[in-house]
């Protein structure tokens, strides 16, 4: 088990706000102190550009950055550092492929498919590169746990189709996604498997070799790290033959008034300067989350899920967006209450220093397919308490209550 009060005392912001119960952990985690020293760290004794200077700061940058990327790769089960690319996040993860590799491999009768649970980040850039192309934009339809099953699976997967972007965990529904046989069932078609992974890497273990996807993308912030840092995974082969949609400083071999040879990866996809600070302290956030252990982390969830799930079960006002158990979605369940907005009810809570995210949590199709309309979502992670759940459900009562 999880000693959670020695883990939220690594975390300076419970300190200054004592009284608060942080449940939006989907939108943002905390950062413990050795996050933080981490960027404070590299600013006052390494801060230099990296891969520009020949003299120590530079270099000492330099291999800071490089040990980082290293480490997320081997984090995440890749072969090589050299297919790890820093990003600003998923949703910049996700618009580089759209924009390298999708616009350069798709033609009009192709088909891309996403999932019903999709957030708008693995949507919308796929719904603009088929506009451009020709190509078209096809949902699988989930059923009420989030899963797809083997029919749907079988009616719309095809040989037109060239591209299947989907969530390995749903920021709605929670659901995660058997991506491995995923993998298996869009290769056989020819087609390749891109994976947004903001709403798994900072709760399963993950190998992206044995999951076999082609693109693997997440956010540095949800997994205790800074905001403006994240990573997409690629297989090395498709990063040889992709060209970048950035172009600037930093992601060229050589380069002439008419032509230009780029770098190799990953630096060919990372023009401008990088976040370097935010790299290294990524790197911290994965020493601090495997010190604390991932399956521990992980049993800490499910449990406290159950407890939740048990919670809202004794309510027949309350209805929750999917139906997964404990142990198929990660620490996250999203409702709605019938008679009363969630705005409403979030705002309650949060005058009682419960911190929810009320609305359509940026998966506007999915409220639309589930015919409801906002509803509340608590997330919650490694230093979150049984005591904080049955609080959001005693006051989550009141609320009802009140608005009655």
């Amino acid at each position: 088990m999880l000693n959670v009060d020695k883990i939220r005392a690594d975390f300076p912001l419970f300190t200054h706000h004592p009284d608060l119960i942080y449940l939006d952990n989907a939108a943002t985690s905390q950062k413990p102190k050795v996050v933080i020293k981490a960027l404070t760290d590299f600013y006052e004794r390494s801060n230099a550009n990296v891969h520009r200077g020949i003299y120590a700061l530079s270099e000492m940058a330099s291999a800071a950055y490089e040990a980082a990327r290293s480490k997320v790769a081997k984090f995440i089960g890749a072969t090589s550092a050299s297919e790890i690319i820093f990003t600003k996040g998923t949703t910049d993860g996700l618009n580089l492929v759209a924009q390298s590799y999708g616009l350069a491999n798709l033609q009009a009768g192709d088909e891309v498919l996403v999932a019903d649970f999709e957030h708008h980040s693995n949507f919308l850039p796929w719904q603009k590169v088929c506009q451009l192309t020709g190509a078209k934009l096809k949902f699988f339809g989930s059923d009420a746990s989030g899963f797809i099953s083997k029919e749907e699976w079988q009616k719309k997967l095809n040989q037109k189709t060239k591209i299947v972007a989907i969530a390995h965990a749903s920021n709605v529904l929670g659901t995660i996604t058997d991506i491995k046989k995923i993998a298996k069932l869009v290769h056989a078609v020819g087609a390749v498997l891109v994976v947004d992974a903001a709403q798994a890497a900072p709760h399963l273990a993950v190998d992206v070799k044995d999951l076999d996807c082609d693109f693997y993308t997440f956010s540095g912030h949800k997994m205790l790290a800074p905001m403006g840092i994240g990573v997409l995974y690629a297989k090395e082969k498709i990063l040889e033959v992709m060209s970048p949609y950035q172009l600037g400083g930093g992601m060229i071999e050589s380069v002439s008034e008419q032509e230009v040879i780029f770098a190799v990866s990953p630096e060919k996809f990372e023009a401008g300067t990088p976040h370097v600070a935010g790299a290294i302290a990524l790197a911290a956030a994965i020493d601090y989350l495997q010190e604390v252990g991932l399956a521990k982390i992980r049993a800490h969830e499910i449990a406290l899920s159950e407890r939740l799930l048990s919670g809202l079960a004794k309510n027949k006002r309350v209805k929750l967006l999917g139906e997964a158990q404990a142990s198929e979605r990660t620490g996250l369940v999203s409702f709605h209450v019938d008679g009363v907005h969630a705005h409403d009810l979030s705002d309650y809570l949060a005058k009682n220093n419960l911190a929810l995210r009320a609305g359509f949590h940026c998966s506007e199709p999915l409220h639309q397919s589930r015919s409801c309309g906002a509803t509340l979502r608590a997330s919650y992670y490694l230093y979150n308490t049984e005591a904080e759940i049955d609080t959001l459900l005693e006051k989550l009562e009141e609320a009802i209550n009140y608005y009655e």
